[in-house]
Order: structure tokens, then sequence, then C-alpha cells
């Protein structure tokens, strides 16, 4: 399984991946959304964990760009925020995401939701 990891903070591009990676999972990482927008062109994944505050185009307008190409269009996108979900569901549609997950992470429930959100039965998650 792949996964894209999108964060403009190195350190919890590292962090995520690493986990990740230690549970058998195939990670490629990009620090924007433009830069994360041109990997989806290039590449297929299964799952794709977005940060919402970010430079250039945000988690936001990535998920919106991702949900635009078929390709995407169901794949589960994981929403990661500082800002609270109460914020966010304020500022924008949540169903363009299968997740909202807050900063800073709790590892084990990411790993729960994403084993959950790549499980063939599962179609969309809440925490």
């Amino acid at each position: 399984m792949k996964i894209l990891v999108v964060d403009d903070n190195p350190a919890i591009l590292d962090s995520l991946s690493a986990l990740l990676s230690a549970q058998g999972y195939f990670i490629n990482t990009a620090c924007h959304g433009l830069a994360a927008s041109e990997k989806l062109q290039n590449d297929c994944y299964d799952l794709i964990i977005v940060d919402h505050l970010m430079p250039i185009m945000n988690g936001i307008q990535l998920t919106k760009h991702i949900r635009q190409h078929e390709i995407y269009s169901e794949k589960p996108v994981i929403f990661m925020t500082t800002q609270g979900r109460k914020t966010v569901k304020n500022i924008c549609d949540t169903s363009l995401f299968s997740a909202i997950i807050d900063k800073p992470i709790d590892e084990q429930n990411l790993l729960k939701l994403i084993n959950d959100l790549l499980s063939p039965n599962t179609r969309l998650q809440s925490l």
C-alpha cells in the first residue's frame, strides 16, 4: 500500500514516514500542496495524509483538487490540523475528508485509522 504524506514541517514528515514505513507501507512525501499535486499526477496512492496549513496550496485546496480527479475521488484522505475539528467544520465541507485528526498526532490512533480506512469493507471513518 502506498501513502502520500503532505506537510510543510520536515520533522512531521520524517516521523510519519518512519512510523508508517515500519508498518510496511510505502511512503512518499511532499512539503506543500503543489508538490503533492505533482506527485499525485505521476503515481497512484492508496491513501493521502494532508496537513491543513501549508504554504503555496493548503490542505483544503489540495483535497478539493484531489477530489476532482476520478482516480482519487473515493480514495481516503486523512486531514491533519492544529486548528481543531470545530474550526475546520466552520471553514469547509468536511465531507471532503475521510477523517480529521488533531495535531499532535496520536500514533496508535493514526495507525488504527489507516488500517480501518484501507480495509476493504470500510468506506469512511471519523475520529
